[in-house]
């Protein structure tokens, strides 16, 4: 007898929390298609806005640029040493360089960026708006008639893709300099050849999947974590319940457009 009360306790746990887990990500996919249409807007770029989304890109790119590319340099050195040593003991030199650019530049580069921006980026970003809304100022922009959305998280979203996607241009250039230097060292007659074999891994196909999935890694980054805390209760933010609800989306969607573009490059 009193298994059923429990049982009844039980399901409607389950079900608040399969409600709450399809309320949070309608939010997130609400608040993106609202950035989307603001982004898309001539009329959302006043000057004051202007203004807020040059800083908010400068802060955004400027102060971990060096930092990922040396720590993106390191990395890449140590992998190509590795696999080009690997292929030579082998007999497999001749696609040493395509597994490179296939590890470093389709694989690693991007997903690396795509944290390291998380972490040191859109999480700062995501607490700057829940400190905006439990202070109150999202209450004064809008009597002041000045819309949040506009004026706060766009250009902070906005700033979270530029910096993924500045990243990974020139973190995947540094890496194809930095290949054909340990390869072939400092000379210029083996450009031919190299520029032919990094040709032949990025085919039509690779190169929408590539960019495809940059993209998405810039837009999950600079929108789930903002999205969790705009529309978290204020009271939620005496916790920390919020900024892992973020963490935990956003590692997921990663891991899901990781494991698709595998899929579509490898299958």
């Amino acid at each position: 007898m009193s298994s059923t009360p429990s049982s009844h306790v039980a399901g409607a746990r389950l079900g608040s929390a399969l409600v709450q887990w399809f309320v949070g990500w309608w939010q997130i996919v609400h608040l993106g298609a609202l950035v989307l249409v603001l982004a898309l807007s001539p009329s959302s770029y006043d000057r004051a806005t202007r203004a807020t989304l040059a800083r908010e890109v400068y802060q955004a790119t400027a102060p971990v640029l060096l930092w990922f590319l040396v720590l993106s340099s390191l990395i890449s050195l140590v992998i190509i040493r590795i696999v080009v040593v690997t292929a030579l003991s082998y007999g497999l030199s001749r696609y040493s360089l395509q597994m490179v650019v296939r590890v470093l530049v389709l694989e690693l580069i991007p997903l690396t960026a795509a944290l390291f921006v998380a972490l040191r980026v859109a999480i700062p970003n995501a607490a700057e708006i829940a400190a905006m809304r439990v202070s109150s100022q999202f209450d004064a922009l809008v009597k002041q008639g000045v819309d949040p959305l506009r004026r706060e998280v766009l250009p902070r979203m906005m700033a979270g893709m530029f910096s993924v996607l500045m990243l990974v241009a020139v973190s995947c250039v540094v890496s194809l300099v930095l290949a054909y230097l340990t390869v072939h060292g400092f000379t210029t007659a083996a450009i031919a050849s190299y520029t032919r074999a990094v040709g032949h891994v990025f085919s039509p196909a690779v190169v929408l999947i590539f960019a495809l999935k940059t993209f998405f890694f810039s837009l999950a980054v600079a929108l789930i974590p903002i999205a969790t805390v705009a529309y978290e209760p204020r009271a939620a933010w005496l916790r920390t319940s919020a900024e892992l609800q973020g963490l935990v989306r956003l590692f997921s969607v990663i891991l899901l457009i990781e494991m698709a573009s595998l899929v579509g490059n490898y299958y």
